[in-house]
């Protein structure tokens, strides 16, 4: 087992232990965080947990301006298993804790003709679903793995954790989500080639 060298959620004033990183969860193995590759459009972001903020802006009734502890605070927290699949050809099974999109949606209040969803990065990337993706699943914003906070090559504060889709479709380093009614908005990769959708059970490109 590895320490973690990442942030703690929380210390109130005391020595706090890093946790340890699991590599197995009631009888599944887990891969290892050190198992993915470096991909991101601008390498690894370092976000300041002090100073990060959530805006969940677009066609919504409330705009939300969260800071990360008042992510963390607001919502209930959720653990699911879910396997990542690059479309470099490898694969990583992680235990992910997280936050439901779903939760913060109905937070923010969305207005009837809203139809997508576009997460914003630190990096400047981005990608979109369609509203029904994220309220009809359990899909999670993680902001830890294998019972680790993220590291920031993993996407520290808050990784996307888009179940049945391609990698590129886990936006790491959120820092918007904004809601729309264009289900035509084109993301990062998207905008060069890759399939809108990114569903694992179709091609990733075209």
């Amino acid at each position: 087992m590895t320490l973690n060298s990442g942030p703690s959620l929380s210390d109130n004033g005391n020595n706090v232990l890093s946790s340890v990183e699991v590599h197995e969860y009631e009888g599944t193995p887990l891969g290892n965080l050190d198992d993915f590759r470096e991909n991101s459009i601008k390498g690894p972001r370092t976000v300041d947990p002090q100073t990060y903020h959530l805006l969940v802006t677009g066609l919504i009734e409330n705009p939300l301006n969260l800071s990360y502890n008042e992510v963390l605070t607001s919502f209930p927290s959720y653990r699911k298993v879910v396997t990542i699949h690059c479309v470099e050809g490898w694969d990583v099974t992680i235990l992910w804790d997280g936050i439901l999109v779903k939760d913060i949606l109905n937070l923010a209040r969305l207005k009837q003709e809203a139809n997508t969803v576009v997460f914003h990065a630190d990096d400047g990337y981005t990608t979109s679903f369609p509203l029904s993706y994220l309220i009809d699943n359990q899909i999670l914003m993680a902001y830890q793995m294998n019972n680790v906070t993220l590291p920031r090559e993993r996407g520290f504060p808050f990784q996307l954790v888009a179940e049945d889709k391609w990698g590129y479709k886990w936006v790491k380093w959120i820092t918007g989500i904004e809601v729309t009614n264009d289900p035509t908005y084109r993301g990062y990769w998207e905008s060069r080639g890759y399939a809108q959708g990114g569903d694992l059970n179709r091609s990733f490109y075209g």
